[in-house]
């Protein structure tokens, strides 16, 4: 096996996109909350970049990618990225170093547990939301990145498809987001007041550095630079255009006006519906999984959230759980196995059935995992220490209670 100088280059360039995101999922959710709790919204993101990148080096990597253990779990062969060489594995790519696909991988492990605390703003304190993403790093992410991409995992062996990361990422947080809010409790005043998103430029902006960064995530995914990548950059971007507008037209027919900060969403929705499938998926398909992903996660995020009456604060859930969750059946629906032959089986619209029974097997698995663990970091956090703030501190605001510091000095005490 030889490393490709095309390959490798590409990939580099992959995984800075990919990193990228992360600072850009901070600016789309700190847009969304108020004024008093932006910077504490922006670090609960941004901080993982750090966090995440020494746990990767340290053990994630080897718990990951390692020698399988019961088709759940890596070993400890890896531990400080020891035995991770400058060459190919074959498992992987036969054309990339191993230190590059582990460089790749890694800004995944970044932007998912990140992910979640959209689902945990504006009352949860620092130091539990710290620990909680440490745990569950080791409880969720490590275990469904192997059992589903590493080599003799339990969902890979299904036959199960996941191109970059409907279930390991989308799913497993949006999930664990949901199980988390709930035993965290409501914002105060929640169902009584309006909480008004204090920035939608951020909002935008940070919109449109995760689609730039989304070519990187899909369209590297297929950790090559040939034909199969530019498929999947070409499914990512049909599927965001078709969400955006298929969200702008939910909000015309609903209520007689589009506004930007729906826009915003709907591009993120149909990045999140066509992840699983981006590498397998035909383009008109891609259509398809774009247009019907706004409408499915408006109804979750308007009706369902409301009717439970569960504080998924920037919906997590909504978008990342109940766009993940039709992702990867879409896969097992539209999958054609002459774009990708990693797939087994052709998905139902070609008339097999075994592939959407896998994947709807896979998301089983995913969101069983999710919830179980995180209830069990949630309650033993809650059992060992505050995980909220004080009420008189969620009135005040996070940034100045957790931070001691404020995004705009000049409006303090307006919140």
């Amino acid at each position: 096996m030889e490393i490709n100088l095309a390959d490798s280059a590409f990939i580099l360039v992959c995984t800075a996109l990919v990193l990228f995101m992360t600072p850009g999922l901070a600016f789309f959710y700190g847009g969304m909350v108020r004024r008093k709790n932006v910077l504490n919204t922006i670090l609960s993101s941004f901080f993982i970049c750090g966090l995440a990148s020494v746990l990767w080096i340290i053990v994630g990597y080897s718990l990951s990618f390692g020698s399988d253990n019961f088709r759940i779990i890596g070993g400890f062969d890896h531990l400080f990225f020891n035995g991770v060489l400058n060459t190919p594995k074959a498992a992987y790519s036969s054309t990339i170093p191993e230190t590059l696909f582990a460089a790749f991988q890694m800004m995944f492990a970044i932007i998912t547990p990140a992910l979640i605390t959209g689902s945990l703003v504006e009352r949860m304190k620092f130091k539990p939301l710290f620990i909680f993403v440490i745990a569950w790093s080791f409880l969720v992410y490590y275990p469904l990145a192997h059992m589903v991409w590493g080599e003799g995992g339990l969902i890979r062996n299904l036959g199960a498809l996941d191109f970059a990361g409907g279930n390991v990422v989308h799913i497993s947080s949006g999930i664990s987001g949901l199980v988390a809010c709930i035993i965290l409790g409501k914002r105060k005043g929640h169902g009584m007041i309006s909480y008004k998103p204090h920035n939608i430029p951020f909002v935008v902006l940070g919109a449109a550095i995760l689609w730039f960064g989304w070519f990187g995530f899909n369209a590297g995914s297929a950790l090559t630079a040939g034909p199969l990548a530019v498929h999947a950059l070409l499914t990512t971007n049909t599927s965001a255009g078709a969400a955006l507008l298929s969200w702008m037209l939910v909000e015309k027919v609903l209520h007689g006006k589009v506004t930007v900060l729906g826009a915003a969403t709907g591009a993120v929705l149909g990045l999140v519906a066509i992840t699983p499938g981006a590498g397998f998926v035909p383009i008109w398909a891609s259509l398809i999984i774009g247009a019907l992903v706004s409408p499915i996660c408006y109804f979750t995020m308007s009706v369902i959230k409301k009717k439970f009456g569960y504080d998924d604060a920037l919906d997590a859930f909504g978008c990342h759980g109940t766009g993940g969750i039709w992702g990867g059946i879409a896969t097992g629906l539209f999958t054609d196995k002459s774009i990708n032959s990693a797939a087994q089986w052709n998905g139902l619209i070609f008339g097999d059935t075994h592939l959407l029974v896998v994947q709807i097997i896979s998301i089983v698995i995913t969101i069983g995992l999710s919830v179980v663990a995180t209830f069990i970091i949630m309650k033993v956090l809650k059992a060992f220490m505050e995980i909220r703030v004080s009420s008189t501190d969620e009135s005040n605001g996070l940034d100045l209670s957790e931070h001691s510091e404020s995004a705009y000095p000049s409006f303090t005490g307006l919140d």
